[in-house]
């Protein structure tokens, strides 16, 4: 495996969880793999949980890794080809990301989307760079469009949940939009869409109108506009706000178009679901994506999806490692 972006890059998923499984039972007895190798970590944003299970993973695996705050610790890149770079940025990602490949063995990149040109975001116009220009095999700690190492920790835990359940029977799983106050990317909602699609599960995908997400992303789930429908019967409530993905209109796109507190998940939306458990990516904002009295219940799966992130962080880098 060179790349990991989507799902179809993890092969067999039936196969990746049982790898999962293996690997959270003996963590550390892969180190062989990473012995004298480097993992290159680049930020362009933000992050506590995928900064810490990345590098916790790599460590379990032997690696030395490097982490590099690209708005913090180094120039300020340009990204944009034909400009002439008498601004405030000093070195060009052409020329960075090449030098950067000297330096280790793969690369694991971040960097959210803009929200104000849909075609640069979903071109992923950044992390495509890395990928031609690095001479390093690259992975995403989310970009603008997917994070695939929150949805693989997410399919993980459904996956645990329902067998330590012993249910034999498809579980049903809702992704349900969520009032925010800021607009935030669709990366964590593509990607639990696209890894839900995979997955031996029932999928239903709610939100108002006019926050449809790419369909290459949402494939075979129902879409459900009326959030109660959607909910009954779900055996796992997965909240998420994203702005509009400017499908029906770009020039929507990045936008909030709805600020319906009745979207807000608590004990009255969670009484119309089959007993299910709720999930989020975190951060949260409580009292508008989910009440306190949800995320703090035992049905409540966010801590442990976050202790999965390091599982699948370890997977992936795993067979990265043995491509090399």
């Amino acid at each position: 495996m060179r790349t990991f972006f989507n799902v179809e890059d993890i092969g067999d998923l039936h196969q990746a969880l049982a790898e999962a499984e293996e690997v959270k039972q003996n963590r550390f007895g892969y180190q062989q793999l990473g012995k004298n190798k480097t993992l290159l970590m680049i930020f362009f944003n933000n992050s506590l949980r995928t900064r810490l299970s990345t590098q916790k993973a790599a460590m379990n695996l032997g690696m030395n890794v490097i982490v590099l705050d690209v708005n913090a610790g180094a120039w300020k890149l340009e990204t944009e080809r034909g400009v002439i770079m008498d601004g405030d940025k000093s070195e060009h990602l052409l020329e960075a990301i090449p030098v950067m490949g000297c330096y280790c063995d793969l690369i694991g990149v971040r960097s959210f989307a803009g929200l104000s040109d849909r075609d640069y975001d979903y071109a992923e116009t950044i992390v495509n760079q890395f990928v031609k220009y690095s001479g390093r095999p690259v992975f995403a700690m989310e970009t603008a469009t997917v994070h695939p190492l929150q949805a693989f920790a997410d399919t993980i835990t459904i996956a645990e949940k329902w067998k330590e359940l012993k249910q034999t029977r498809r579980p049903k799983v809702v992704m349900s939009w969520a009032p925010h106050c800021r607009a935030l990317p669709q990366a964590v909602p593509n990607s639990f869409a696209q890894w839900m699609n995979a997955a031996d599960v029932d999928f239903v995908i709610t939100q108002p109108e006019g926050y449809e997400l790419d369909p290459k992303f949402v494939g075979n789930a129902k879409v459900e506009y009326d959030q109660k429908k959607a909910l009954e019967g779900a055996d796992f409530v997965y909240a998420k706000n994203w702005s509009c993905p400017g499908v029906k209109n770009k020039a929507d796109y990045g936008k909030i178009l709805s600020k319906d507190m009745s979207w807000t998940i608590d004990t009255e939306h969670m009484s119309w679901t089959n007993d299910g458990y709720f999930m989020h990516c975190l951060p949260v904002r409580r009292g508008l994506i989910v009440t306190d009295d949800v995320i703090e219940s035992p049905h409540s799966l966010v801590i442990p999806e976050a202790a999965n992130r390091e599982i699948s962080a370890e997977v992936v880098i795993k067979r990265i490692l043995e491509s090399l």
